[in-house]
């Protein structure tokens, strides 16, 4: 049986003429947590953007469980994306009713649990809401879709470093072991005990995709890695 979630093939987008991502093949399989690493305006977001059904307009194909519609895909991926469109003054019980009535998928326990842990009360406004208590909304709404694919685009960069350590070393209790997570971060050392694999963008295109533990043999870091495939040029 074939475990592939996710297929990217010769996958090209411009913007304003800029090309942005250029020739990326990926295959990730179901069950995994994996790290997408590159510097700031590498095409991280716009992959993620692409993956989730919300960027059109690319060259080449992506399918996710098989399907490559967006309107497919979108059933199938769970994206921290989740605050756009909401006016300041949307409570967090208001958003929370809003994604149950529009995504079948969502699971409330789950989202009561995961507000719960992330401190959040729903009488709570949006504009009453830090960067940091913003993000873990974000993250506690998009957890809470069961989806087999969950993107996290720069989740824990407003989150203080004791309650994004908490978080992070919860994930695995949030996330169905089938599914996968894919994480564009700049904390790679936090996140780096909990990653299956790695795929790091240099040039446009995927520069390296590979075992978490491969690098671990190596008797590199995570981190370690990352910034030597930045810093000679290329992967091996």
């Amino acid at each position: 049986m074939n475990n592939s979630l996710l297929e990217v093939q010769d996958l090209n987008y411009k913007k304003n003429l800029q090309t942005i991502l250029q020739d990326v093949n990926l295959t990730v399989n179901s069950g995994k947590i994996v790290a997408l690493l590159g510097e700031n305006g590498a095409g991280k977001t716009t992959l993620i953007r692409i993956i989730s059904g919300i960027a059109k307009n690319y060259k080449g194909t992506v399918a996710v469980n098989g399907m490559q519609k967006e309107v497919e895909r979108k059933s199938q991926v769970s994206v921290t994306d989740a605050l756009k469109g909401f006016s300041d003054s949307t409570k967090i019980d208001e958003i929370e009713s809003f994604y149950e009535k529009i995504y079948s998928d969502f699971d409330n326990d789950q989202f009561k649990e995961l507000r719960e842990f992330m401190k959040l009360n729903g009488e709570m406004k949006l504009r009453q809401l830090s960067k940091g208590m913003r993000e873990k909304l974000e993250i506690a709404l998009t957890l809470s879709r069961k989806v087999p694919l969950y993107l996290l685009d720069e989740p824990f960069s407003g989150i203080d470093p004791m309650a994004r350590k908490r978080i992070i070393n919860s994930i695995l209790l949030w996330k169905d072991p089938e599914a996968t997570m894919i994480i564009s971060d700049h904390f790679v050392n936090e996140i780096s005990t909990i990653l299956d694999e790695v795929i790091i963008i240099k040039d446009k295109t995927i520069a390296s995709y590979i075992a978490a533990d491969d690098i671990r043999a190596k008797g590199q870091s995570i981190e370690e890695y990352y910034e030597s495939l930045y810093e000679d040029g290329g992967a091996e």
